[in-house]
């Protein structure tokens, strides 16, 4: 192997989950249920039947939280996730699900998100939603936040930390480059994340709020004017807040918590499989090269 080519591979940042083919197709197959799930308003024209059941599709959808499971279930048997990336998974969702109810009742502030987009950047798309889905799960147990909503939410948290991972440059860009590129994203998927919520639970409003509720009987257009209204007057301060600290929290507390994350990967060595030979413990590499 070449100079160049080893310094490539040492500096190659693992991952502690590898989405294989039946992962990907079952986190395609999810992705697109969602986005039916959130944008069916938009979708379903006025004289669909799930117009005339509007106040029931939470509980439909909701549905939605089986396939989540079917998710992590196949990434973790088809990657071989093992007792490290479980112990890591469990240690970051417990954490986010700690700083979740920090900000409760306050605009925005809402720590979980910063440390949501660091994870997923550092651990990469494959463990960046299992930990979205499971944080976003284990605080609304800690909150007593199960509900309909609860899968949407799951859903849109797996979405915004797999973004994270999927980033260019997680193996060559750091320094300045890379917090600027995370505050961003963190900026952008914050009011993302907020937008998917209001489109999970604007549907269902009824007659609360007639001139920015949604209307099955009225056009994609004026529906689309009412939703943009209903976020303006609802929701746009909270989601400003939210993506406000993300990118504070991102640019303050960002090359500390990446440098931690980072050296415990790398001491986790999630790539190196583990055999026995003659009595005595070996590891392989398995991480890809560039020649060998």
């Amino acid at each position: 192997m070449s100079r160049r080519a080893t310094a490539v591979t040492s500096t190659r940042q693992a991952r502690a989950v590898r989405l294989g083919p039946r992962s990907v197709a079952t986190l395609g197959l999810v992705s697109a249920v969602g986005a039916v799930a959130f944008g069916w308003p938009f979708l379903a024209p006025p004289s669909s039947t799930l117009n005339a059941h509007a106040q029931d599709a939470p509980w439909l959808f909701a549905g939605l939280l089986v396939l989540l499971i079917a998710v992590v279930a196949a990434t973790i048997s088809e990657s071989g996730l093992g007792a490290k990336a479980v112990a890591m998974l469990g240690v970051l969702a417990a954490t986010g699900a700690a700083l979740r109810p920090i900000g409760a009742g306050t605009a925005g502030i809402e720590p979980m998100f910063f440390l949501m987009v660091l994870s997923g950047r550092v651990l990469g798309p494959g463990f960046g939603f299992v930990l979205g889905s499971v944080t976003m799960f284990a605080s609304a147990l800690l909150t007593g936040g199960v509900g309909p909503w609860m899968p949407f939410q799951m859903l849109s948290m797996g979405w915004f930390t797999m973004g994270a991972g999927l980033l260019p440059g997680p193996d060559r860009l750091r320094g300045r480059g890379e917090l600027a590129l995370l505050a961003v994203y963190g900026f952008l998927a914050a009011f993302a994340y907020g937008t998917a919520m209001n489109m999970a639970g604007w549907p269902f409003l009824g007659e609360l709020a007639s001139r920015v509720s949604f209307d099955p009987d009225a056009a994609v257009p004026e529906n689309l004017a009412r939703f943009l209204a209903y976020c303006a007057a609802t929701s746009l301060g909270w989601d400003l807040g939210r993506a406000v600290v993300t990118v504070v929290l991102t640019l303050t507390l960002g090359p500390a918590v990446l440098r931690a994350l980072r050296r415990a990967t790398r001491r986790a060595a999630f790539e190196t499989a583990v055999t026995f030979e003659d009595g005595r413990v070996a590891q392989e590499d398995r991480r890809p090269t560039v020649d060998r």
